[in-house]
């Protein structure tokens, strides 16, 4: 039952806090030129406007990075309530299929992996404390 084992795996816990970081600094910069490129591309708004737009993403989820970095469990729930969040935004907007699958793949399920990981950092963290 190596699974359940409390003993302390630092490298584990480490690769955990990497890739969650990593997964919120990606998703920072993909949603932050989303935003731009489809105000500024699509909709016709000027650059600094767009810029503007796409800086409400970035810096949303760059805080979580932040926040990632002193307050793991804290993190790992605004990314959960994130995606929860995000669900019910497409259920009360009606969205259709496409959209739904896109923010499926590229905004709920690296929040989820997210969350995910900075928990059981969390848990490793406590785990090599005691």
């Amino acid at each position: 039952m190596e699974l359940m084992a409390r003993t302390c795996k630092m490298e584990q816990m480490n690769v955990q806090r990497i890739a969650a970081r990593g997964l919120v600094i990606v998703g920072a910069l993909f949603w932050g030129s989303a935003a731009w490129g489809a105000r500024w591309a699509y909709q016709g708004a000027p650059f600094t406007e767009a810029l503007g737009y796409a800086m409400l993403y970035a810096g949303a989820i760059l805080a979580v990075f932040v926040l990632g970095l002193f307050f793991e469990r804290l993190a790992a729930s605004v990314l959960a309530l994130g995606s929860v969040a995000v669900v019910v935004l497409g259920v009360l907007g009606g969205w259709e299929a496409g959209v739904w699958a896109v923010v499926f793949f590229f905004f709920i399920m690296p929040l989820l992996a997210a969350s995910v990981l900075y928990f059981m950092a969390a848990r490793m963290q406590m785990i090599c404390s005691t």
